[in-house]
């Protein structure tokens, strides 16, 4: 079985899942994200995200594959681009760390390692980038029934928890978890020669595709 981390840029988005290439709920903020939502078009508004990003910031994705099938992603960015992630009780996320936005596995390939070895590789880029720390957003309550429709956007806290992430701010629905990078570098892992062959092969972050027309602008699921 071949593993292979890659990023996100502009051509790996579509082998996102189809509700996450479409999903605005961290691009955008509440009233945008809805508005959005209402016009039909929230895969432009992702992708221009992702475009405006990439060219601001740098990578903000990374895609793992399994014998060439897509089996997991990642997002984040510096909180100044997220502006869902105020929107949180435990906000705001700490000047030094970088927001892992949403996390998601497929299913059929749970359970393998992939969870960790994409945070791994998200913390690899940013400890090359100078960035401190990763936070992220839990749902203590991720699979109740919920009358959010986004709820799945956010991803369980048991998961940061299986990677490393601590609780910095507890909360009863929306904890804040932190993961310092020098701890995620010293793991030791089955995966971890292979995440090393990966990333010396992965594709240089500047080799992105042309961006479009700025005319449109915006879990374990989304």
């Amino acid at each position: 079985m071949s593993r292979r981390l890659v990023n996100l840029t502009l051509d790996t988005l579509e082998d996102l899942p189809r509700p996450c290439r479409q999903c605005v709920y961290w691009e955008l903020d509440p009233v945008s994200a809805e508005r959005a939502c209402a016009a039909g078009d929230t895969g432009l508004e992702k992708e221009a995200w992702v475009s405006q990003t990439l060219l601001e910031w740098g990578s903000c994705g990374k895609l793992a594959y399994v014998d060439g099938m897509p089996a997991g992603f990642v997002m984040y960015a510096p909180p100044a681009y997220v502006p869902r992630s105020m929107a949180f009780p435990t906000s705001p996320v700490s000047a030094d760390a970088a927001l892992l936005m949403t996390a998601h596995v497929v299913a059929a390939f749970a359970g393998g390692g992939l969870g960790r070895m994409l945070v791994q590789g998200v913390a690899r880029d940013l400890t090359k980038r100078g960035v401190k720390a990763i936070e992220a957003f839990g749902d203590a309550k991720f699979g109740e029934a919920d009358d959010d429709k986004q709820a799945g956007c956010v991803a369980p806290v048991d998961f940061f928890l299986s990677v490393g992430f601590k609780t910095v701010r507890p909360h009863p629905r929306y904890p804040r978890l932190r993961l310092e990078l020098r701890t995620a570098l010293s793991w030791k892992s089955d995966v971890e020669y292979a995440l090393e062959k990966l990333l010396g092969s992965m594709s240089p972050e500047t080799l992105l595709r042309p961006v479009r027309p700025a005319a449109a602008t915006r879990n374990v699921e989304s």
